[in-house]
Parts: C-alpha cells; structure tokens; sequence
C-alpha cells in the first residue's frame, strides 16, 4: 500500500472525527443577593440564550462587605434561577461557596 495514500486516509479520519466533536464554552452570569426582579429576568434571558446555543453557565453570586451574612439568600437565588431553567438545562454542579461568592454551573439537557 501507498504510504503517502495511507497518510493521507489517516488526516481525512481525524478531520471528520474532530468535525462531529461538540465543543462547548463556559459561559458565567453574575448576580448579587440583592439583585431587582426585572435584572433577573434579563439574566435569565441570557442564561436561556447560552443553552440553547448548547453552552454551560456558571451562575455567580458575589457578595461584598456584610452581604456575606446573607448566604441563605444566595442560595435561595440560585435555586430560583435553576427552577426557572429547569427545563432546557439541569444543575451540574450545585451550589457551593468559594470565599466571597457562591457558584452552581448549568448544562443544557
């Protein structure tokens, strides 16, 4: 066999291989405890668009100064936008505290 051909055959598998590859991106949206209603619609609208382009989010919630003892709101914030979106994307990773902010990552289903 022709080993020139043979190179040749072996490119064209790894180009049709990578080709059918879904690659992703990690998109993140922050917010903070305090954020107003009509922001988290807006937020949820880009979450919506970032899943439906078949990315992963990462939901951040900061906090700053003594918003910090306001963790549980945090929480229940996350959990709000994960019930918002639950049925184009489903929670990877649940939420957990970093330092000043608190996490959960989205991927669609």
């Amino acid at each position: 066999m022709d080993y020139g051909r043979y190179k040749y055959e072996q490119t064209k598998k790894q180009q049709e291989a990578k080709k059918k590859q879904s690659a992703f991106q990690l998109k993140e949206i922050k917010v903070r405890p305090k954020t107003g209603e009509h922001d988290l619609q807006t937020k949820l609208g880009h979450i919506r668009k970032f899943i439906g382009r078949r990315d992963k989010v990462k939901v951040t919630v900061m906090f700053r100064g003594r918003e910090i003892t306001l963790s549980s709101r945090g929480r229940d914030l996350l959990m709000r936008i994960a019930t918002e979106v639950e049925e184009i994307a489903a929670v990877e990773q649940a939420p957990k505290f970093e330092g000043r902010t608190m996490m959960m990552i989205l991927a669609p289903r």
